[in-house]
């Protein structure tokens, strides 16, 4: 998710120094993991590099936000929604997930304000909230999964081998990408539905 920060249309550069300090460019002074967290919170935009290498670690350093957090006792991430996740990284649909997932976020953000209003009156307090949210993850990622898991069976019955016993030819493994694009593109189409409800 992407947000501009305040003030300015371009995000703000953090260095990280080899003795693990981050340096602030626009302020001139070096911040603390809490510092980017409150950056995040006031959606301020920024990058994170490597000072020796150039490299964008920005990545590695949210992550890393987020694993203080956790530490902190605020867990915001369900232990089977971890798992689930581990369990992508490699799977066949590991380069849907990111989109899925960011999708996820930004249809929560659009409506987080109705969905925290009628969470706290039907629950009356953010406990019973997390649990309905968990749920509804649980259940998304489970039609996500069937989905693909549906795409996959319907591509084997096309793929690989002719009918009788051979291998397919180069026709027919192009027969093949094509009908899994067509599967990929039905998908998609599926979670934008889902993202509109």
């Amino acid at each position: 998710m992407s947000q501009s920060t305040k003030g300015s249309g371009e995000p703000i550069t953090i260095k990280k120094y080899a003795n693990r300090r981050l340096y602030n460019t626009a302020t001139s002074s070096y911040v603390t993991l809490d510092h980017l967290c409150q950056m995040v919170k006031d959606s301020q935009d920024f990058v994170v590099y490597d000072a020796k290498t150039g490299e964008d670690i920005t990545r590695s350093v949210l992550t890393q936000i987020i694993f203080e957090q956790e530490a902190k006792g605020q867990n915001l991430l369900p232990i089977q929604f971890l798992r689930q996740l581990i369990s992508y990284y490699d799977d066949q649909m590991r380069h849907m997930v990111p989109g899925y997932l960011d999708m996820s976020m930004e249809t929560l953000t659009k409506h987080q304000d109705e969905l925290r209003e009628s969470m706290t009156e039907a629950f009356g307090n953010p406990a019973g909230s997390m649990r309905v949210f968990e749920e509804m993850t649980k259940a998304n990622l489970a039609l996500f999964q069937e989905t693909w898991s549906d795409a996959m069976r319907r591509m084997m019955g096309l793929s690989g081998m002719s009918g009788n016993g051979e291998e397919g030819s180069g026709e027919d493994k192009e027969a093949e990408m094509d009908a899994l694009k067509e599967q990929v593109a039905a998908m998609q189409e599926q979670l934008s539905e889902l993202s509109k409800k």
